[in-house]
């Protein structure tokens, strides 16, 4: 069975062989997104150091990011912020970083309250620390 992916034109590049989006009937599944900007390795709030290691980072500048990126891969795909109906969120540090990201998530999803799930993790596969992975309609 042959499902539409769709990439998008405004999202950072995937980091591996996968699309941005997958539908599948009236649901679009998203592809794990994190904050960096697209044409760039640079991920807002990251401050690096000269062999790639995490000096420090900025968990509010990062959810901003991945919030704004996962909105625009629904609307390049034909969806929207309001058909988010389940959100997989994965952290790297739940004790320092839970507080301030369930406050910033508070911001985008008071009018959308979609299932969700948190989960801390060692690392992702950039140094970001936050990722999610979002199901929605369309």
């Amino acid at each position: 069975m042959s499902t539409p992916k769709f990439e998008s034109n405004r999202a950072p590049e995937p980091v591996g062989l996968y699309p941005h989006a997958r539908k599948v009937g009236e649901l679009l599944f998203l592809s794990g997104v994190g904050p960096r900007e697209r044409g760039t390795k640079k991920i807002p709030g990251v401050e690096l150091d000269e062999v790639g290691n995490i000096v420090s980072y900025d968990i509010e500048k990062q959810c901003h990011s991945v919030f704004n990126n996962v909105r625009m891969i629904l609307e390049d795909s034909g969806s929207g912020w309001d058909k988010i109906v389940d959100v997989t969120v994965f952290l790297t540090n739940m004790k320092d970083d839970f507080k301030t990201y369930n406050r910033v998530y508070a911001e985008y999803f008071k009018d959308n309250l979609p299932c969700r799930t948190t989960v801390e993790i060692n690392c992702l596969p950039t140094p970001i620390a936050i990722e999610l992975k979002v199901i929605a309609t369309i």
